[in-house]
């Protein structure tokens, strides 16, 4: 049976969801949305119902909801949502804070619905082989990680939405930007237990920073570095993770973790990447993050039809990511 969708938020991301629901017709139905600023919903299907508060929207026979709202109000949403009885699924990052983590984690068992965060860069092919390495030990030891993410964000993207630069609404540049980056370290090395961070604001009348550096410890004892830089020229330079082996070294990158830089692994031959990743593309003259929603949205079907679907997190995973961000901001 197809799953019933209702969408909370049609700003960019959201929109992305949307046509991306749609060309899942096997699958998804989308029957609900919403939106707090009516000129978002004004080309709308008018078999879909429209709603401009989400609590009439999780009111309505939908199975998942999609949250593609402003990052503060993603925790509010999700335990109403789950408190409805609705399935959530949102997007990066789950919320703000540790303890908005843990509500919605506690939600979610409370209500026995899923609660699902979307990261789709865990679907990239360089990603996935790299998984496998780590996964089957071929690197042995894990010694050092560095990551770079490495953007451009004129002034026009600070200026699209009021909610975006302010540290009570977006938090940081970590949650939004390096959310994703973060996601895999973390997945691959464990939380992130000790860090040395600085910022700086240098191209950006806004509240939060514009680039960053943090010297990291994960949980598995490997060390690193993560660097993270809004002020590219033009366009976005790089998204790249190195990793430094007992018996090998590897480096996916590209400007959306799309390419495999340098592969020397022992007894491991360089993969052929055949899939071409694009970026998700906004108004304002910026790109986001590689556009892989649909393999996410597949993985989330099978697993609410109780179907195995790897790669997919869960809220319990996703905040260890939460729990580290904090921790190099806390480290200033």
């Amino acid at each position: 049976m197809k799953i019933k969708v209702g969408i909370i938020g049609l700003g960019h991301i959201g929109n992305r969801h949307f046509d991306i629901l749609t060309e899942l017709e096997k699958q998804y139905k989308i029957v609900a949305v919403c939106d707090s600023n009516a000129m978002n919903l004004r080309n709308i299907d008018k078999r879909i119902a429209i709603y401009k508060d989400y609590k009439e929207l999780l009111s309505s026979k939908i199975d998942l909801v999609h949250i593609c709202t402003p990052h503060h109000l993603h925790a509010e949403m999700a335990i109403e949502a789950l408190s409805k009885g609705k399935h959530v699924l949102v997007e990066k990052p789950m919320c703000l804070s540790s303890e908005e983590a843990k509500s919605m984690i506690n939600a979610s068992k409370k209500y026995k619905r899923k609660l699902l965060v979307v990261k789709q860069n865990r679907f990239n092919e360089p990603v996935v082989k790299v998984q496998e390495l780590i996964e089957k030990g071929k690197l042995g030891k894990i010694y050092d990680v560095q990551c770079n993410v490495w953007w451009n964000r004129n002034e026009k993207y600070y200026l699209q939405s009021e909610w975006r630069g302010k540290k009570k609404t977006e938090g940081g540049a970590l949650f939004t930007q390096a959310s994703h980056f973060i996601d895999l370290l973390v997945w691959w090395f464990g939380p992130i237990e000790k860090a040395k961070t600085m910022i700086a604001t240098k191209a950006h009348k806004i509240q939060i920073e514009d680039c960053g550096h943090a010297a990291v410890q994960f949980k598995s004892g490997v060390i690193g570095s993560i660097n993270w830089n809004n002020n590219l020229f033009d366009k976005n330079y790089e998204g790249s993770v190195t990793i430094i082996a007992e018996k090998g070294t590897v480096k996916i990158g590209g400007a959306y973790l799309n390419e495999i830089e340098y592969w020397n692994v022992k007894g491991v031959k360089t993969p052929l990447i055949n899939s071409q990743i694009q970026p998700n593309l906004y108004k304002g003259n910026y790109q986001g993050s590689g556009s892989n929603h649909s393999h996410v949205f597949l993985a989330v079907a099978k697993s609410l039809h109780k179907q195995t679907s790897n790669n997919l997190v869960e809220g319990i995973e996703a905040k260890e990511g939460i729990d580290s961000i904090v921790r190099i901001y806390e480290s200033i």
